[in-house]
């Protein structure tokens, strides 16, 4: 690969794109790798749930409320769907989805993996659009809900009042700044959090259990109005699984879990190829949190909804965006409720910092890596200050409103819970398990359903979720066509017989024959020799090894090169070569033969017959092309300069 000397960054740039591993655009040579982390050794199982926790269970911050604007006294009968379905549905598929992606990848890199070329990537690119939607409107709405906590506290109320829009985009700058800095995931902090913030939930939870039981008129008055209002039970089962979909921000969570089984410790004898500990491990903290949610979630929307006044979950109401809160004030005094408050703001930013952690880990692992990013996106900071200028923007455009955020929250979760369904669907399909094949295929269809349902009943969350598929898909092949005539070949090797090609050829000129093959027959090969060389005015006696591409999925970005040689008809020497992209891959073998031979090799082409935007269009999409010209600007960029560059030959 070239090695050319290029100018030391400002400290400005060093600094932002520190711990940045990508092939730097204008170099020919793969960027200096960073060194191997040390063994990550791991925490136990229910340590690392408190990670998912601070994103799973902070949404007791607000769910209960959600819950009773959306359900209205039916809220706890529909809780208990929610409950349902995430123990007989999203439960087992994510138990599945730890057992085939065991390395944090998550559904998404289940389903890369069973579509191919462009349409694999496109499908992608949209599941990477709702993922964002669901990370960046935690962000977004935990940060709201934490600022709704402390604007209603009884004690700053006046004080900050209609202030929560300010107070939001302070707590959103705070978390990008904490990232600038320089985040570690504590997972320390995130079980003292989780600790103090359940213990305190239990609290209200007793507490309100205890006032619905010792005010017996509570329950009845609950129970007549109930009955008055839907007739019977049948009517109210069939009511709460219309308004199910509205109560999917209980779901949220489980994506969080799986993202981070690398944490969990495993056994000793566990490999990264067989993480049999890791599994197991990773499937005890899914359930454990999804039993301990359940729990809190019926007991908090049986007692928020007796407990509270309807007209206090609305919007201006002082159990809006925080139901048990007002009752921690309400039946636990001030000074406790305070301390409530102060906990339930914590994790929230903490959920928000856990979401921002995800986006980070989710994004660069497939842009960059698709082309379709700039090669700055694998650094942190720079991403960093994306997100946070898109999470202003988001905040503003809802105006801070914990309420409006929830639609666009519930897709994003919905979507992201139905495309792992499938994955475990297609996996257990392919497994041959026909039971658990109509099993997941029947959970499918349930969330399938609960999403289609939430898009019609609230189409803002669709509308946000495609504004973010758009942006990505638009930027992303905006930056491939920018990044299109990139070295991106990341290694190349040659077996033997290319070796003593190269080793042969070394000692005189350099010469190699692109070809494009068809019969491969003797005719072949000698009618494209006499033309190179009438077309070249080559003498006879200089003899050529041919190059012949064959494209694997053009749709790939980078990758590495296999170089093979064999003698054909008992006279000419081909070196075959297997790659997304015609071009990058003789640039490259032609970069890699200077630096290894200490000589300049040639290469001689045909032009292509054809429209050149439309040969263009044939090499941005598939890989070939017009390769001649295209290969030269390949080389240009990797190689500045220009009596170091390999010679191109065209006629």
């Amino acid at each position: 690969m070239a090695t050319t000397e290029h100018p030391p960054p400002s400290r400005l740039r060093a600094w932002m794109l520190e711990g940045l591993s990508d092939m730097g655009k204008g170099h020919g040579r793969q960027a200096e790798r960073p060194e191997p982390e040390p063994e990550h050794k791991g925490q136990p199982w229910y340590r690392v749930m408190c990670l998912t926790g601070v994103d799973y269970f902070s949404t007791l911050g607000y769910q209960p409320g959600i819950a009773a604007l959306a359900a209205g006294l039916l809220s706890p009968i529909a809780t208990i769907v929610l409950v349902v379905v995430t123990l007989a549905g999203a439960l087992p598929v994510y138990r599945r989805v730890a057992e085939e992606s065991p390395h944090g990848e998550g559904s998404i890199a289940m389903l890369e993996r069973l579509l191919t070329f462009w349409k694999g990537k496109l499908f992608v690119l949209t599941l990477l659009g709702f993922a964002a939607t669901d990370f960046l409107i935690t962000i977004t709405l935990s940060a709201a809900d934490a600022s709704t906590h402390l604007v209603e506290n009884p004690h700053l109320n006046s004080a900050l009042h209609d202030q929560q829009m300010l107070i939001t985009l302070i707590l959103v700058a705070l978390l990008g700044a904490v990232f600038l800095k320089g985040f570690l995931e504590a997972i320390g902090v995130a079980v003292a959090l989780v600790g103090i913030y359940l213990a305190l939930n239990a609290v209200v939870v007793v507490v309100g259990l205890y006032h619905v039981l010792t005010e017996g008129h509570v329950v009845a008055d609950w129970s007549s109005a109930l009955t008055a209002e839907h007739g019977n039970v049948f009517v109210m089962i069939g009511v709460a699984l219309v308004v199910f979909p509205k109560l999917a921000l209980g779901l949220s969570g489980f994506e969080t879990g799986v993202a981070v089984m690398p944490h969990v410790k495993g056994d000793p004898a566990d490999t990264e190829e067989r993480p049999t500990g890791r599994i197991r491990d990773t499937k005890k903290l899914l359930t454990t949190a999804a039993l301990i949610m359940s729990c809190f979630l019926i007991t908090t929307s049986f007692i928020t909804t007796l407990l509270i006044p309807e007209k206090e979950f609305e919007s201006g109401g002082q159990a809006n965006g925080r139901a048990l809160a007002f009752l921690a004030h309400e039946y636990l005094g001030g000074a406790f409720g305070t301390i409530y408050d102060v906990s339930t703001i914590a994790i929230l930013w903490f959920a928000g910092a856990s979401a921002m952690a995800g986006l980070l880990n989710l994004m660069p692992r497939y842009l960059p890596r698709y082309g379709m990013a700039p090669h700055w996106a694998r650094a942190v900071r720079p991403m960093v200050i994306v997100f946070t200028l898109i999470a202003f923007l988001v905040t503003w455009i809802f105006d801070a409103d914990v309420d409006a955020q929830g639609g666009a929250y519930a897709t994003g979760v919905l979507v992201l819970i139905s495309s792992a369904a499938i994955a475990v669907t297609i996996a257990a399909h392919k497994a041959g398990q026909r039971t658990w094949f109509l099993a997941f295929a029947v959970i499918s269809a349930v969330f399938l359903y609960t999403t289609v349902m939430n898009v019609i009943e609230r189409p803002d969350g669709v509308k946000i979720g495609a504004c973010f598929i758009a942006g990505i898909i638009v930027v992303s092949l905006l930056s491939r066509l920018a990044r299109a005539f990139e070295l991106r070949v990341t290694d190349v090797a040659l077996d033997d017989m290319a070796e003593r090609f190269i080793r042969d050829m070394a000692s005189r000129k350099i010469r190699f024959i692109a070809n494009e093959p068809d019969r491969r027959d003797t005719a072949e090969y000698r009618d494209k020799i006499e033309q190179i060389r009438a077309d070249n005015d080559i003498p006879d006696q200089e003899d050529f090894v041919f190059v012949e591409v064959t494209v694997t999925d053009p749709s790939e970005f980078e990758s590495g090169l296999t170089v093979r040689g064999e003698v054909l008809h008992n006279r000419y020497r081909v070196l075959t070569l297997e790659s997304s992209s015609v071009s990058n891959a003789l640039a490259a073998l032609l970069l890699h033969v200077r630096d290894t031979t200490g000589r300049i090799p040639h290469v001689y082409f045909e032009w292509t017959e054809g429209n050149p935007f439309a040969n263009f269009l044939r090499f941005f999409l598939f890989g070939q092309g017009e390769v001649a010209p295209v290969t030269r600007e390949v080389l240009r960029e990797a190689e500045p300069d220009r009596d170091r560059r390999p010679r191109v030959h065209t006629g």
